[in-house]
Formats: C-alpha cells, structure tokens, sequence
C-alpha cells in the first residue's frame, strides 16, 4: 500500500456520518479500533436512548445525586468543567446551570444544587474523534483524517504528500466561497453556524446562550482550531455566544486558530472554492 492510498470506513455515529480515513495503512484493525472507541462515546454519552448520561440525567433533573462509574462519561465531565472555566462559562452543556455542579474526582460523586440535566451535542463529536486519534496512535497509525459531520475534524500526523493537512471551511450558505484556508497537522477543528444547512437539520438543538437562555440566531459562523477535539467544539461555541468583549478576548489568545465571520456583510474569498495545495 502507497502513502497515497486510504483505507476508509464510513458509519453514522452521533447523530451524523462519520468518515475515517487512513493513509499508508491498509490494517482493517485499525478501522475497527477507531470506530469503536467512536460507538463507545455515543453508548456513552448519547441522551436519544438509555445510557450512561441518561441515567446521570435522570438523577439531576429531580435534585438528586450520583455516582458516574462509566469512565467515558466521567472523562467528559472533567473536560467539560475545565472547558467551560476556560471559556468563561460560554460552553455549558446544562444550559447556563453548569456553576451548580460539584464533581468529586475521588469519588466519581456528582451533584447540583439545582435539577438541570446534560447535552453533550457537538462536544460529542470532538470527544469521539479525540478517542478515535488515541486508537489509531496505539495501532501505529501516522496518517489520517478523520471526519463527523463534516464539522468536526480531526487531522493526525502529515499530510500523505507531507507538511500539514490543507483545509478551507466553505461559507455556509454561498456555495463557491470559503470563510477561511488553514494547514493542520495533529490538530482538530470545529465549525458551529447559525445557518445552512446543518443548523436547520432535523433534531438538532437551539444554541443558546448561557448566561440568559436566549437563542443565538444572528447569522454568523465560528470556526476554531484546537490540539483537541473537545477543546474545539467547546471553542466554536463560546465564539458564537458570547459577547463582543469576550469573543475577542477569546480570539486574541490564538488569532490564526479562532475566527468568527458574522454574516450580515461579504466575507471569503469570490472565486470558487478549491483544494489550497
């Protein structure tokens, strides 16, 4: 097998379709590896059916307390609080009410002091795509590209020609003009839009704001670039949240890595999108 030819797999996970995409490896174990560290996550976190979150919710809603033994679900949980400290509270998967959390690590105890209950949403996917990286490095891997929903991805070693993996983020409406053109390598990226397409998918939930409850419906696209899955995600949403002040202060703190293209004016480039290398 060449550096330039992929073994793939494609599945939907996580309410998408996940796409997995390995180069100079043709080992179908390493497939296998990546995709069931990605369906343990959902097991793990989905909330459309039983599952760890779901039983962790149920106690919640009602004020009551638990302890979370699924390693999964509690790994979540401890990246999330960090994350949400991080952003100033603008990523909150509990709606505004995550201050109301108290995580024991010793114990895996979790309580609130008030009923609030968990939607993992686009952290999901990060944190899927994060475990997938962590399987692929255990079986060898140095190349791949990892995909959920084309708005989640996840890049791991060099591009198979060399250097960094060539990304542009198309706009989300204007089909032929991009937002932005990055280079990754070993690094994920994130994309949360108030419009197109995957924002008026079927079951996807409102975005909102914390600190108010309120719906973000001002049309704009946030697009983040992280070591991390998880970090990612939790970097687009909080670009699109939150307020003027703290969205910059968010994107001074890695300019080329954080961007937020409001949608009322002009933005991209005007010719057609294309491969960068």
């Amino acid at each position: 097998m060449t550096d330039m030819e992929a073994s793939v797999a494609r599945f939907a996970a996580m309410g998408t379709r996940v796409e997995l995409h390995l180069f100079g490896c043709d080992d179908s174990a390493a497939l296998a590896a990546a995709k069931a560290a990605i369906l343990s996550v959902e097991d793990a976190l989905t909330i459309h059916r039983p599952s760890p979150a779901t039983a962790l919710n149920d106690a919640l809603s009602t004020g009551a307390s638990a302890v979370v033994e699924d390693r999964l679900l509690f790994g979540a949980l401890l990246q999330v609080d960090t994350l949400s400290r991080e952003t100033g509270g603008m990523f909150d998967p509990s709606l505004g009410h995550w201050s109301a959390l108290t995580i024991d690590r010793a114990s895996r105890h979790v309580s609130s002091t008030r009923p609030l209950t968990l939607d993992f949403g686009g952290f999901g996917k990060g944190y899927a795509l994060d475990h997938a990286v962590t399987a692929l490095r255990a079986m060898g891997v140095a190349s791949a590209l990892l995909s959920a929903g084309e708005s989640s991805i996840a890049v791991l070693g060099q591009h198979p020609l060399g250097g960094g993996w060539p990304l542009a983020v198309p706009h989300p409406e204007d089909e032929g003009a991009w937002l932005v053109e990055l280079e990754l390598q070993d690094a994920s990226l994130s994309i949360s839009s108030t419009i197109g397409a995957g924002a008026t998918k079927p079951g996807r939930a409102a975005i909102v704001r914390p600190t108010n409850g309120a719906i973000v419906t001002t049309p704009a696209t946030a697009v983040a670039v992280a070591a991390t899955g998880a970090e990612a995600e939790a970097l687009s949403t909080a670009l699109l949240v939150t307020d003027p002040a703290a969205r910059e202060r968010l994107r001074a703190a890695a300019p080329d890595h954080r961007f937020l293209f409001p949608h009322a004016a002009p933005v991209g480039a005007e010719r057609a999108l294309e491969p960068t290398a």
